[in-house]
């Protein structure tokens, strides 16, 4: 039989990396009810390559805790088209990529739906595909657990709140 490796454990909300974004230290809510990865992102729209013709999407990667990416254009090559039901239930077509998160020190390419989260409190979400492949599951008392691990002697996070262990050793 296949030996699995251990389960890790993720907070409800963690501190992540998305390293081929060139951002670091992204606030994202971990969500079981969510399938999909999602990015908060404005101004979708598609361009064709002035070399190939073939369609660019380009956005503006929206979140305001990283002032110097808050409104940066990227642009994607490789996307595709999805009907993804949001958490109040309404199915929306949005334009879906794969990158790479980085949690525990390891690296997981998974996918992420471009979305408006401007009337949501975190920029990225992290959804139940992206749960599985890591093998992680959620405890909702606590959060930044990746970070915690990778960064086991550093200074309490601005903001943090203390997680259940921490709490009790006060």
């Amino acid at each position: 039989m296949k030996k699995r490796p251990p389960k890790r454990l993720l907070g409800r909300r963690e501190l992540i990396d998305l390293p081929a974004l060139a951002l670091r230290g992204v606030v994202a809510k971990v969500d079981t009810g969510a399938y999909t990865s999602a990015i908060h992102c404005a101004d979708l729209h598609l361009e064709a390559d002035a070399e190939t013709g073939q369609p660019v999407l380009h956005v503006r990667l929206l979140d305001p805790e990283h002032p110097l990416t808050d409104g940066r254009p990227l642009a994607f090559r490789e996307f595709t088209q999805r009907s993804i039901r949001s958490s109040n239930g309404e199915v929306q077509t949005r334009y879906v990529i794969r990158t790479v998160v980085q949690l525990y020190g390891q690296r997981f390419d998974t996918e992420f739906s471009l979305a408006d989260r401007s009337d949501l409190k975190h920029p990225v979400l992290l959804g139940r595909s992206l749960l599985r492949q890591g093998r992680f599951v959620v405890d909702v008392a606590r959060r930044d657990m990746s970070y915690k691990a990778e960064h086991p002697a550093a200074e309490p996070l601005p903001g943090a709140v203390p997680t259940t262990d921490e709490a009790v050793q006060t």
